[in-house]
């Protein structure tokens, strides 16, 4: 399969690599217009923005959107919900998003009231965050982030000793993240404390195959350019598919929110990983050896 890509390769992989520079150039876009839109580059939900998140257990059918308008009427506030499935389309119940502003109680209240359920003992838990509290931890968060891609860049540096593979590696783990908050903005994704997790095991898999693809291209001087870059295309992709296909199983068989979150990140987060690890980074490494090597 492989080998029949490697002429289109050849001739157009510069151009291969512009489109990927594209790519991250949108998604910032992405980011820099929820931002202007919201005052936030991602969305967060209510673990990392504060607020109320209830969660109710009842197998009755709900029409969510004329809930969510009811209810967002009702306490005057920001209202999601989402529906919790077991595996086969079970219904288990629902959970309610709520900003924070509204008391427990008035929430509850208004919960029975639109959707006509009796909320009685054991049939619901309440979450609640302060603002506070989920600040403090939204700037928890960034520092790890940050943290993370500085001491990534530091290991990078000393075991490579060379600064353009080095800044392939973090400029292909740069944009698997970029490129990941601006699809969650798209098609909806509050971040939570699990999609943090999981952001962080995505800059891990990141490395995971710009390391191979780097390693197989600078120590295995005997062979050709094309020949290095191409034998690891075909570890590292079967390590992705791999990855992907068991992040696409937890999230069709879990009913928890948090692990279809985790799921939904890691999927979105390898798929870009393709483009951005054997195009550009790839595409970076053939520049940097044929100038290094010569062409061959």
């Amino acid at each position: 399969m492989f080998k029949r890509l490697v002429p289109f390769y050849e001739k157009r992989y510069k151009l291969l690599m512009v489109i990927t520079v594209i790519m991250l150039l949108a998604f910032s876009g992405v980011l820099i217009v929820n931002k202007v839109r919201t005052g936030e580059f991602i969305t967060k939900d209510v673990s990392l923005k504060g607020g109320l998140l209830i969660t109710m257990h009842t197998d009755k059918q709900l029409n969510l959107q004329e809930i969510e308008k009811n209810l967002g009427t009702e306490l005057g506030s920001s209202v999601s919900i989402k529906q919790m499935q077991a595996l086969g389309g079970a219904g288990l119940g629902y959970s309610f998003t709520i900003e924070e502003g509204v008391d427990s109680d008035k929430a509850l209240s208004a919960i029975s009231k639109v959707t006509g359920l009796e909320l009685g003992k054991g049939s619901y838990t309440i979450e609640q965050v302060s603002s506070g509290l989920s600040s403090t931890f939204w700037k928890s968060t960034l520092i790890s982030i940050g943290a993370a891609f500085l001491l990534m860049s530091i290991v990078v540096l000393l075991f490579f000793r060379l600064p353009i593979p080095a800044f392939a590696v973090i400029l292909c783990g740069f944009s698997n993240l970029i490129g990941t908050l601006a699809i969650m903005n798209l098609i909806g994704i509050r971040l939570s404390v699990g999609g943090v997790a999981a952001l962080l095991m995505l800059l891990g898999y990141s490395v995971d195959t710009d390391i191979l693809l780097s390693t197989r291209a600078l120590k295995r001087t005997e062979k050709s350019i094309n020949e290095r870059i191409f034998s690891s295309v075909s570890t590292g992709m079967t390590m992705e598919l791999t990855a992907i296909a068991a992040m696409t199983v937890l999230w069709v068989v879990s009913p928890a929110d948090v692990l279809k979150q985790i799921a939904s990140i890691l999927i979105i987060g390898l798929t870009l990983d393709i483009p951005n690890t054997w195009i550009q980074n790839g595409g970076i490494m053939r520049w940097y050896l044929e100038h290094k090597e010569g062409k061959k």
